[in-house]
């Protein structure tokens, strides 16, 4: 009986330890590289708020040959940080991406020059060369030239369109007269190169009118017709939220903790902590819920592309729900 009895504790225990253990998987596809831009989502994970909603969580870097996209369109991800105008683009061709959360309520890319071009305002555009990313980032940049009325294939009425690799380098060596940089990462490449910002003359998206939102996150629809896949998601926003807010009012912890999972070694805690620094301003103000006027003003840039607009009608309330987030943040 003593042997019979401790068996059957020693069953127990196993099964209470599996039972404690059984924490949900799910995986987040990051836009780009380990850096202070995820910073949110790496503190939820180092201070254990995703532990707390029972969550499992892995986090898949991106980078230059990675589509987030793509990679939640085959089932490599379950939920995937991306620009809305790419996603909405996705949305358009057949991948029914939903925004679900939406921690960024600023948008951080720019346009900058040298003052050595002679180039003062977008009027001065035309006859120049302009560096502009691609994989889903020269959206906003085309909505922009359209808006203006600027082709960009070229001529003394058009801007020539240099596609630029993921750095600084068309400026530096006067490849292109503007080239497209975030305010918390690529500017600060050209000031650590020993540009000073008095050389500089900035365009910021938001303040042209031309801005469009960023870093949201996205799942494929099929996940929120499934009650246990949304309550997944509920934690999984209600975790990272608790996560930016805490980055936000610590940006110095948050990019040594985004240094700790950084494991290319490639970032340094001086950028870290700057980049973190200007993150936080275009995550303040943000619950995680989308605001609806931000995704209205977001698609009617996109639409006013001209003949060539990045979608070419609106893509309805089903691009985005407040499902996840009144569940998470109330």
């Amino acid at each position: 009986m003593k042997t019979l009895a401790t068996t059957i504790g020693l069953a127990a225990a196993g099964l209470w330890a599996g039972m404690a253990q059984a924490a949900d998987d799910l995986t987040l596809q990051l836009k780009w590289v380990t850096q202070a831009q995820f910073a949110g989502y790496y503190v939820a994970q180092d201070k254990g708020f995703y532990e707390d909603e029972d969550l499992n969580i892995t986090i898949k870097p991106g980078g230059p040959d990675i589509a987030p996209t793509q990679v939640i369109a085959g089932g490599g991800a379950d939920v995937t940080v991306e620009w809305m105008p790419a996603a909405l683009s996705a949305r358009e061709k057949g991948l029914p991406l939903v925004n679900i959360a939406q921690p960024f309520k600023s948008s951080g890319m720019m346009l900058i020059c040298l003052k050595s071009t002679g180039v003062k305002s977008p009027e001065d555009f035309p006859g120049r060369t302009l560096g502009v990313w691609f994989f889903g980032n020269e959206f906003p940049f085309l909505s922009w030239m359209s808006q203006l009325g600027i082709p960009t294939d070229g001529g003394e009425d058009g801007v020539s369109v240099l596609k630029q690799g993921f750095n600084v380098d068309p400026l530096l060596q006067n490849q292109a007269d503007c080239i497209s940089t975030m305010t918390y990462n690529e500017y600060w490449q050209v000031i650590d190169a020993g540009i000073t910002p008095d050389e500089l003359i900035t365009f910021k998206y938001e303040d042209q009118g031309s801005a469009t939102l960023e870093d949201g996150l996205y799942v494929h629809e099929d996940k929120l017709s499934d009650p246990a896949e949304v309550d997944k998601l509920v934690r999984f926003v209600r975790a990272s939220m608790k996560g930016w807010k805490w980055a936000e009012q610590n940006p110095e912890e948050a990019a040594l903790i985004v240094l700790d999972n950084d494991a290319t070694g490639a970032q340094t805690e001086k950028h870290q902590t700057r980049m973190m620094q200007e993150i936080a301003k275009l995550t303040s103000g943000s619950n995680g819920a989308l605001d609806p006027e931000d995704f209205e003003r977001t698609v009617e840039s996109l639409l006013s592309g001209g003949s060539d607009p990045v979608i070419t009608a609106h893509p309805g309330d089903g691009a985005w729900t407040h499902e996840i987030t009144d569940k998470a943040l109330n």
